[in-house]
């Protein structure tokens, strides 16, 4: 081999991937996403149980689906996201509601608060994205004071998202530096990483709810606009490969969707983690 080639430095493929996910995430609209998925956040809202003294800190907080709703409740709300224009999407839904909601850009490997700064430290199929997840276990671990609680929302691996996720795989590869969010819906994976940082661990597998007032094909369309995973892996294809990957998740959606009226209806699995820091 003629010529020369640099030297790959330590850190600079997790650093890529980071980048791409960053931009992944920031790809799309996830505030107008996650709008037809405000009831299920809702349910989720209220099993945290929150007290009003309560401190809160939601990773991976979007547009502020959780935190919005639980500043109206008067909780000390915290949401930190790493795709900047959703940290700015809801400091502004904060600002017209004149909440005292607050909003950082951040990384859940690498949370920017002090150990025990929270009571209740949430993320709702959030946290489970990033590529690290030992180093997401220990932030969410340290942020947390002692008897807090600590609750996740994550896709298991044979819910109907654990599904579209395989499908779009299957067309555009994932890094091999990612393990499959999907672990965070496996019981034994999470009491692993969670591990002797929690006093109690409890599961609980709820129906998470997915409607739509247009069809399967819209559906797909809608996802492909505004959902950056979606968004980006037909971004990565030719024409004839987003042809086909278009034709397998509608096929994935219509052969999971319930309703008959033109609409779409059906229910995606969540593991709902429950734990109590030691």
């Amino acid at each position: 081999m003629t010529g020369t080639t640099s030297a790959v430095q330590p850190g600079s493929e997790m650093q890529a991937l980071k980048a791409r996910l960053k931009a992944t995430w920031e790809s799309g609209d996830y505030g107008v996403f996650a709008r037809y998925l405000e009831p299920g956040a809702q349910v989720f809202l209220n099993g945290l149980q929150l007290r009003p003294h309560d401190r809160l800190l939601d990773v991976a907080c979007g547009a502020g689906q959780l935190v919005i709703p639980a500043a109206r409740a008067g909780i000390d709300a915290t949401g930190i996201d790493l795709a900047s224009n959703l940290v700015a999407q809801a400091r502004d839904r904060a600002a017209a509601e004149q909440l005292s909601a607050h909003f950082d850009e951040g990384d859940a490997e690498q949370l920017p608060y002090p150990d025990a700064s929270f009571d209740v430290v949430s993320s709702l199929v959030g946290a489970m994205f990033a590529p690290r997840p030992e180093r997401v276990a220990a932030e969410l671990l340290r942020v947390c004071r002692t008897d807090g609680h600590i609750v996740l929302g994550n896709w298991t691996p044979a819910s109907f998202i654990g599904g579209m996720f395989k499908v779009t795989n299957r067309h555009v590869p994932p890094s091999p530096l990612m393990p499959s969010p999907m672990l965070w819906g496996d019981e034994a994976v999470v009491r692993e990483r969670l591990g002797a940082g929690v006093n109690s661990l409890h599961f609980e597998r709820v129906a998470y709810p997915f409607a739509y007032p247009f069809g399967p094909a819209e559906v797909v369309e809608f996802f492909r606009t505004y959902y950056g995973p979606t968004n980006r892996a037909f971004a990565a294809l030719d024409t004839a490969g987003q042809a086909a990957l278009r034709a397998d998740l509608q096929a994935h959606w219509t052969a999971h969707n319930s309703a008959q009226d033109g609409t779409t209806r059906l229910d995606s699995e969540l593991l709902v983690v429950r734990a109590v820091r030691a």
